[in-house]
């Protein structure tokens, strides 16, 4: 076809928490551990950069963004042929496909979108693609009603795009999971119980990787239980964990903030007694970095919405090693302790 275009001690109060920590992670860190039972410990990932086939009896599905990538393949395992569009770390508000991306896109049985508004380009030109059959799938309008979507500093209502980051929320990915896998077992129903076996593998590990993050947020004081960032990720993640964004630095237009809104930032800062402030790898920011050492912040500029960590097949660069990481960069900043978080594997679930 052709393609168009278009006040305790703190030793003491370490002690007490890692009590806490340890009780309540026990039965989920062993609920994760019987669903990997028999599954060799992981070397490496498949990703998400297979050569899209047809009549080799695997589904072709195509992504856009890393973490949904990541969690599509906890779900189709090796059983799908899976191509993500979008590659790690872009920017994938402002991404626009390459004339290339419609090939892949035109030889997919199912393309997986997070929606809201995303990845408008690629939608626009998956439309235009699609073959007879294929379907288009949108996960984050069948995860959270219109009236719970965030509109905030980034994403302001008047723009009428919402915050699209749902999947910063483990919760939101295990929908999103769930999403998938009913997508896969209706295509594909000759392999319906090896995806539903690979959703309850992968749920056990997004349930365990909840209460990691609740228990190490609770080493975190009270007061420093704010977010302030470049890019505003965090809409979904901070209600669920007790976390307020008090701001972010990079306008609705992906601009860099002007002088009024730098001064502004330094003053919210310094009033909030902020302990650390966080960049982005994707939207590196000097002025933040400034904001920070004018307020007598620290600056962590190494958090992560799209790009897992590691190299492409590396056992961590999955969505689960993405959340482990920022974890352990964001928690000790603001005083507290990831350990209980970095003690999970990051590693793929699903059956080899």
């Amino acid at each position: 076809m052709g393609f168009r275009f278009a006040a305790l001690p703190v030793v003491s109060r370490r002690s007490v928490v890692g009590g806490i920590i340890g009780t309540l992670l026990t039965p989920l860190v062993a609920t994760r551990a019987r669903a990997q039972e028999g599954t060799p410990a992981a070397t490496s990932t498949l990703g998400w950069a297979d050569e899209l086939v047809d009549d080799n009896g695997k589904l072709n599905v195509v992504t856009t963004v890393a973490p949904i990538s990541s969690i599509a393949r906890n779900v189709g395992g090796d059983r799908i042929d899976l191509h993500g569009i979008i590659p790690d770390g872009t920017n994938s508000h402002t991404f626009e496909p390459a004339p290339s991306d419609a090939k892949f896109l035109s030889q997919a049985d199912i393309i997986i979108v997070n929606g809201l508004d995303l990845e408008l380009p690629t939608m626009d030109l998956a439309e235009a693609n699609l073959r007879d059959g294929a379907e288009l799938v949108t996960l984050g309008d069948k995860t959270l009603a219109p009236d719970e979507y965030v509109y905030d500093f980034s994403f302001p209502q008047e723009g009428g795009h919402p915050n699209p980051h749902l999947w910063m929320n483990p919760m939101n990915a295990k929908r999103y999971a769930e999403i998938i896998a009913d997508t896969l077992t209706t295509r594909d129903p000759a392999n319906a119980g090896y995806y539903n076996e690979n959703l309850s593998r992968y749920s056990a590990a997004l349930d365990a990787l909840d209460a990691a993050i609740s228990a190490a947020v609770e080493t975190v004081p009270q007061q420093n239980r704010k977010l302030l960032t470049y890019h505003d990720s965090w809409a979904y993640f901070a209600p669920r964990y007790g976390f307020v964004v008090i701001g972010a630095a990079q306008p609705s237009d992906f601009s860099e903030p002007s002088p009024q809104e730098v001064a502004s930032l330094i003053d919210q800062i310094k009033a909030e007694h902020v302990p650390a402030v966080f960049g982005s790898e994707v939207f590196p920011s000097p002025v933040l970095e400034q904001i920070a050492k004018e307020a007598g912040a620290t600056y962590i500029d190494q958090l992560r919405d799209d790009e897992p960590p590691g190299e492409p097949n590396a056992p961590e660069h999955t969505y689960l090693g993405m959340m482990i990481r920022d974890m352990d960069l964001m928690l000790p900043a603001l005083g507290g302790d990831a350990s209980a978080v970095t003690a999970l594997s990051p590693a793929d679930t699903y059956q080899q």
